[in-house]
């Protein structure tokens, strides 16, 4: 099966320096792929660079079998990717609605938009009992939710969902990923940049894992919890 996203020897940095030292990933059609590691490992240069925020310096990217590596961001979410970005970021004086209504601002179709919703409210109930409410005003759980839920206003094709535990409570950490995980049922593929390896590698299919820059592991998530380094860096040995 081709991949729907492949990372192939990119390097990519700020200023002179390279965070990205030829790493080398796919994530096939229809998986959770995660992406692991610890703050500073190059988590986020890896997002910014398939978002074309921080061009590669070499190597390519492509989605669909298509290269984007040097496409402005507005034609790469034209493609179907979209990002769900760390810390949630709502529009906190806007509705719930509202903020979902932001996602589907490419599109032009009000029916569509009409059935995205839908399907929404139907995936997050508890957003359905809040469309009238100030975003602000929302826990930070369902603020989580909200922005899963405005990210599938897009209709993408790949969801990239960027540490989506941060700050939360165990309890919203795990409807969370049960939410990433029934998403990804309904079709959409996910990329799942993350810290919290446990929960992550219970419902990823496979995963690479990510230290100074280069991909230090990869397989399988049993392949990954089975793996030594991986269990001494993460498992505690």
């Amino acid at each position: 099966m081709a991949a729907q996203l492949s990372f192939e020897e990119v390097y990519a940095g700020y200023d002179q320096a390279d965070v990205l030292s030829g790493v080398s990933l796919e994530v096939e059609p229809g998986s959770i792929t995660c992406l692991l590691g610890a703050n500073g490992a190059g988590k986020t240069t890896v997002i910014r660079a398939i978002l074309g925020l921080t061009p590669a310096r070499a190597g390519r990217i492509l989605f669909e079998g298509v290269e984007i590596t040097h496409l402005p961001t507005h034609r790469i979410i034209a493609g179907g990717i979209a990002c769900i970005p760390e810390g949630r970021r709502v529009f906190p004086r806007m509705t719930v609605e509202e903020n979902l209504r932001v996602g589907a601002y490419r599109e032009g179709d009000r029916s569509a938009i009409a059935r995205r919703f839908a399907e929404v409210c139907a995936i997050f109930p508890r957003l359905k009992e809040r469309t009238a409410q100030l975003a602000g005003t929302l826990s930070g759980g369902e603020q989580a939710m909200l922005s899963i839920g405005r990210g599938l206003m897009a209709a993408p094709k790949l969801l990239i969902v960027d540490e989506p535990s941060l700050g939360l409570s165990p309890l919203f950490v795990k409807e969370n990923f049960g939410v990433i995980r029934r998403v990804n049922e309904l079709g959409v593929t996910v990329l799942l940049v993350e810290q919290n390896v446990r929960q992550t590698l219970d419902i990823a299919h496979r995963g690479y894992v990510l230290a100074q820059g280069r991909i230090a592991a990869a397989g399988g998530a049993q392949q990954l919890r089975d793996d030594p380094a991986v269990r001494a860096a993460y498992f505690g040995g």
